[in-house]
């Protein structure tokens, strides 16, 4: 147990023993020993109580606790030795539960530290040594192995460098540096080993500057004023002023004592510590960690929302996005054959490859020959086929607008070459969280008047997204350094999000920082205030619900505690309520307060949709069919752009149809019939669904032409006549179905179980 937690339980031993023992001799006649235990439970509280005033004196205000120990101090010298009792039990319950619930964790900065390099691996006379970091000078040759982390900064040497730099730039996707590239420390390899050249010591490197910067935003956030200080500045003179006045009025000091009894700001000091208790354990239950009362509070009235991108409204690792083939091979075959060999290396787009197939249900035979050659790829012999991927080894004309395509959408190439001949490119992005879109919503309903996002990516990435989810301001290629400044510059109550390492000092920086602890760095997670231990964004919509409502709670608590407290004051002013009755008083307005602070372990509806158990089954499971169909959607494009009067044209036109008509349009009958009243039913009416009913007979329209086109084609291919309408028909549907999925993914997918966490 901590210092605190054995100074909190000998407190209240030492108030509530007494008190019980007093009552028990008071029962038996004892009058005398019983005035003593109260007169010592009255002491033993007098004396932290006159600890925590002077501290609040010396942060320059003046608490609510002033008031307990006039109180305390009253009753002993008008010998109301009870009354005193019942203040030291009162006042070292409410410092607990303060404690328990406004005790911010120290953010200790213990895995940023566990990962900071301790060695290096140095070139000395033909040997690699492992030496300490500290010992590498500007200029010595060091291997990184595979897996490692750089130790210090410096520029690659004899093998390209393939780096997984999302601890300091949030950059989800992996970078190539060739030979010659400068690279940073604390940055890991996510490729094969390589030289380095070192260009700084350690302690002028990049990664002990990110260490650094942590630990003095920590330093400098600024205390959170307690909840019940806020409301004694009001409070605390108007007690002393009432009690002043009966004391004045009447000449009787124990008046004045008996009305700071009924002052005694338990109603502040218990019910909103325990609101803000409930909320920490209301967010607990789900998969929220809040690290204390302050934090939970700053979150419910935050005003500005400033996110990193990669990570945390991205999924924050590479998905393959589509799969682009000349037009003699089938996209489903060159994944296939792509990630055979890919499932024999460990990285990390070859791991996007292979899930990427494994989702499409394709099966995976197992490749001979494998060789992995750095910063070109894997080859290996499939099937009786050599194939290899990464780098493009032969030129087409097909290949140039696919890699103006993959500029332009930001997303990485992964060429694949069959029998020496490249056919086919897969293209990989870090895609945005599908409840991402609904996450903003909510929190804009929930107060935030304010959206930023912040992210080491580059510039035309990062405003792809922004645009999407809507957000009010994009500041790109943050250093660790440009993201502090960012947060601190916030005129606001301000939340920062994030989940990687180079997170960390601008979650340490902002009012309340919250991590994304689930895939996120253990780093980020140390320096924010909340964390979210669920790959889920959602939860941050929820946490945000939970927190405003039991601040709302705490306050009407306390508000309604105080106003009591105030008619029990104007009693004890004149006379009506003796010190002892008073503190018996205050005892019951304790349990009506805390009884409606404790409101706050219930879940209110906040900004989330309450759905019954039917229509989350019926979400996730054309959730699922969603996932099946996306694939083979990308094929709508690939034959539009192929698209000739041949037979084989045609035939793969065929196919297309079959797979509209047997496949997709069942599931947005499907969605139509039994989905969308659900739905609607849960979102309030129909109108919520009108759109995209527009967008399923827009569908259906489009299916149908191209049928009647297929119906007019000759068996020997399609008329050239017929060309451009279909082309125009393909790439219609093709921008029809993928708008309508996001829409339905963003819309209505996002409220199943599986993002909603309240």
């Amino acid at each position: 147990m901590t210092g605190a937690g054995a100074g909190r339980v000998a407190l209240a031993a030492g108030t509530a023993g007494p008190l019980a023992a007093g009552g028990l001799c008071r029962a038996l006649g004892l009058a005398g020993p019983a005035d003593a235990l109260w007169a010592g439970a009255t002491l033993f509280a007098l004396v932290p109580a006159v600890w925590w005033v002077l501290a609040a004196l010396r942060q320059r205000r003046l608490g609510v606790d002033l008031i307990a120990v006039l109180a305390l101090l009253g009753s002993l010298l008008v010998r109301e030795y009870l009354a005193g009792a019942l203040i030291a039990v009162m006042l070292a319950t409410g410092r607990s539960l303060e404690d328990y619930a406004s005790g911010r964790a120290r953010r200790d900065l213990r895995a940023l530290l566990e990962r900071t390099p301790h060695e290096a691996r140095r070139y000395e006379d033909g040997a690699v040594r492992r030496v300490p970091v500290e010992d590498v000078v500007r200029g010595d040759r060091l291997l990184v192995p595979a897996g490692s982390v750089v130790p210090v900064d410096g520029v690659v040497e004899r093998e390209a460098a393939f780096l997984d730099e999302s601890a300091l730039t949030g950059e989800a996707l992996p970078v190539e540096h060739d030979v010659g590239a400068a690279v940073r420390s604390g940055t890991l390899n996510a490729g094969d080993p390589f030289d380095l050249r070192a260009t700084a010591t350690a302690e002028e490197s990049t990664y002990a500057g990110v260490v650094r910067l942590a630990r003095e935003a920590q330093a400098e956030s600024a205390p959170v004023v307690r909840l019940a200080d806020r409301f004694a500045v009001l409070f605390l003179p108007l007690s002393l002023a009432v009690a002043g006045g009966a004391w004045l009025a009447s000449g009787q000091l124990v008046r004045a004592v008996a009305v700071l009894v009924v002052a005694t700001p338990c109603p502040l000091l218990l019910a909103a510590p325990a609101a803000i208790v409930a909320g920490i354990s209301r967010t607990a239950r789900h998969g929220v960690v809040v690290k204390g009362g302050a934090a939970l509070e700053t979150l419910g009235h935050a005003r500005t929302l400033i996110l990193d991108k990669t990570g945390t409204l991205t999924t924050g690792r590479p998905e393959v996005t589509d799969v682009v083939t000349d037009a003699e091979t089938d996209p489903a075959e060159l994944l296939r054959l792509a990630a055979a060999v890919d499932q024999m290396s460990a990285h990390t787009l070859a791991e996007a490859v292979v899930r990427a197939a494994h989702e499409r249900g394709l099966s995976l035979p197992r490749p001979c020959e494998v060789r992995e050659t750095p910063g070109r790829g894997a080859r290996g012999r499939v099937d009786g086929r050599r194939v290899t991927v990464g780098k493009a080894v032969s030129e087409a004309a097909w290949m140039s607008g696919v890699r103006a395509r993959a500029a332009l959408d930001g997303a990485m190439t992964v060429w694949v070459t069959l029998d020496g001949r490249t056919r086919g490119v897969v293209l990989l992005r870090d895609a945005v969280r599908a409840d991402a879109p609904r996450t903003l919503r909510r929190l804009r309903s929930a107060g935030i008047r304010r959206i930023v996002m912040l992210t080491g990516d580059r510039a035309d990435v990062a405003e792809s997204v922004a645009t999407v989810l809507g957000v009010d301001q994009v500041q790109a290629e943050c250093s660790p350094a440009e993201k502090v400044r960012a947060v601190r510059d916030e005129p606001d109550v301000s939340a920062m999000v994030g989940d990687g390492i180079n997170d960390g000092p601008a979650l340490a920086a902002a009012d309340v920082g919250v991590a994304m602890g689930a895939r996120g760095a253990a780093a980020s997670s140390q320096a924010a205030d909340i964390v979210i231990t669920t790959d889920r964004l959602g939860r941050l919509a929820d946490a945000m619900d939970v927190a405003r409502r039991a601040r709302r709670i705490a306050v009407q608590s306390a508000g309604a505690g105080m106003l009591l407290s105030l008619v029990a004051m104007a009693g004890a002013a004149l006379g009506l309520i003796p010190p002892a009755a008073g503190a018996l008083l205050q005892e019951g307005i304790d349990a009506a307060v805390i009884l409606n602070a404790l409101r706050a372990l219930r879940g209110g509806r906040g900004t989330r949709v309450p759905l019954d158990l039917a229509t989350d089954a019926l979400l996730r499971r054309f959730g699922r069919e969603h996932a099946f169909l996306r694939p083979p959607l990308e094929n709508l494009r690939t034959v539009a752009d192929t698209l000739s009067a041949t037979p084989e044209a045609l035939e793969r036109l065929r196919d297309v149809h079959r797979f509209l008509v047997g496949t997709l349009l069942p599931h947005e009958r499907g969605e139509e019939t039994r989905l969308y009243p659900a739905v609607a039913r849960a979102l309030g009416g129909t109108e919520t669904t009108t759109t995209m009913s527009r967008g399923h007979a827009e569908i259906e329209r489009l299916v149908r032409r191209l049928g009647h086109h297929l119906g007019l084609a000759a068996e020997g291919g399609l008329r050239p006549d017929q060309l451009d309408d279909l082309k125009a028909c393909l790439y219609g549907l093709h921008a029809v179905l993928t708008l309508h999925f996001a829409q339905e993914e963003e819309a209505y997918f996002s409220l199943s179980s599986g993002a909603q966490a309240f």
